[in-house]
């Protein structure tokens, strides 16, 4: 599974058909048979479209036989108008006249009254494989509403841009749950969503073990092996700095790293989470130390920017550029470690730790999932202290997510 040059996205403006159809397009198909005479509620953002670029919401608010009744907004809103981290209001969409409430404010699950008169409430949002990426919370919120007030719960499955075979990191110990890590999953989790909904339910994972009465829409032509451009699906910005499918792959090499806000990660520059930008580092010789480390599916160059926003605004850094070559040997999550390694080797007067807010560190364990790693990294800043820590959970939970698999 090779990844795909950016270029070869060409492919898609030539009207070739996609290989995979989508939730969406399954239901579709089925002539929306599954919600005929249920007045449904809708969790969307603008990832839910079909392989036309038309939004979900449109398609079931136009389609004859089913009755949309309120649209529910994560993070970025419905219809992608909201910043990142920024509170979603409740509103009214002005393309249906549907209520919008907001589950991402003050509110980020469901509430009874939110639910007033709903059957069956639909998902219908991209993922990108990783863990720390909110939606799969507002997934698992949605879905313990569902079972607490007696409303189906349906999921319009879409492909995990990794791919599904891919297992990375920690499963998050229960201390360390968060919006950023709300399951007990491995950091790179290998689900599609509708998997990850059928696992959350089968292992009684919601508040209080309750479970849902849940039904997926699985996809038709997705396979395991395929990463996101082999779909032949069009990506959809998944939030700002996710423009690109390829986003995703990069998405879990840094963006641990990014919540220490004390290096550049792209963030802010044109390539988000394909760098590592500082002001002390050595591009040239960075490059070379982590090239020498020959890194399976992994190549670095040195690069020099300025970020437009964010972690060193306005300020020429330098540091590499990560360039993946085959995304299913590339230890993607550990990446940002071997960077830390030989940048530490470098300037050992330059502690992350010590250098970033000490609120950070919270994050960093947060989205790790557990405050170990960084405990035991720091010591000696080097990838094989905390090697079989970040390696150990994996087999075991593999061992039980292939029991929820769909495909």
């Amino acid at each position: 599974m090779k990844l795909i040059l950016s270029f070869l996205f060409l492919g898609m403006f030539f009207n070739s058909p996609a290989q995979v159809k989508t939730g969406i397009e399954t239901l579709k198909n089925h002539n929306f048979a599954y919600l005929e005479g249920k007045k449904v509620g809708l969790i969307t953002n603008p990832t839910g479209v079909d392989s036309n670029l038309k939004s979900t919401v449109d398609i079931l608010h136009e389609a004859e036989n089913v009755e949309l009744v309120a649209l529910y907004g994560p993070e970025h809103g419905v219809r992608g108008n909201i910043a990142a981290g920024e509170k979603v209001e409740n509103a009214t969409d002005p393309a249906t006249g549907i209520t919008v409430f907001s589950l991402y404010g003050k509110t980020r699950k469901p509430t009874p009254k939110m639910l007033e008169g709903i059957d069956v409430l639909v998902y219908d949002i991209q993922d990108i494989g990783s863990r720390s990426y909110t939606f799969i919370s507002t997934l698992g919120l949605a879905m313990e509403a569902a079972a607490e007030n007696n409303i189906e719960f349906m999921v319009l499955d879409r492909p995990n841009p990794l791919g599904g075979n891919k297992f990375e990191g920690a499963v998050t110990e229960p201390e360390f749950t968060s919006f950023v890590s709300q399951f007990p999953i491995t950091y790179v989790h290998g689900f599609t969503v509708g998997e990850l909904a059928t696992y959350l339910n089968k292992q009684k994972l919601l508040k209080d073990g309750v479970q849902c009465d849940l039904t997926v829409i699985k996809m038709e032509g997705w396979k395991r092996d395929m990463n996101f451009e082999e779909t032949g699906l069009p990506w959809v910005m998944s939030s700002p700095h996710i423009p690109h499918a390829h986003s995703a792959y990069y998405y879990p090499a840094s963006g641990i790293l990014g919540e220490l806000y004390v290096y550049n990660i792209g963030v802010g520059y044109t390539l988000p989470f394909q760098l590592f930008g500082a002001d002390w580092l050595d591009a040239n010789q960075l490059a070379k130390k982590l090239q020498a480390l020959e890194l399976p599916g992994v190549m670095f160059r040195p690069v020099y920017f300025k970020p437009y926003y964010s972690t060193y605004k306005g300020e020429e850094i330098e540091g590499v550029q990560v360039h993946l070559t085959e995304i299913e040997k590339a230890p993607l999550s550990l990446i940002q470690f071997y960077v830390l390694q030989e940048a530490y080797k470098m300037n050992p007067e330059k502690n992350v730790f010590e250098m970033c807010e000490p609120s950070r560190l919270g994050m960093f364990d947060k989205v790790c999932g557990t405050d170990k790693v960084r405990k035991a990294f720091e010591k000696n800043f080097k990838v094989k202290d905390i090697m079989k820590l970040w390696t150990q959970d994996i087999e075991k939970f593999k061992k039980s997510a292939k029991k929820s698999f769909l495909y």
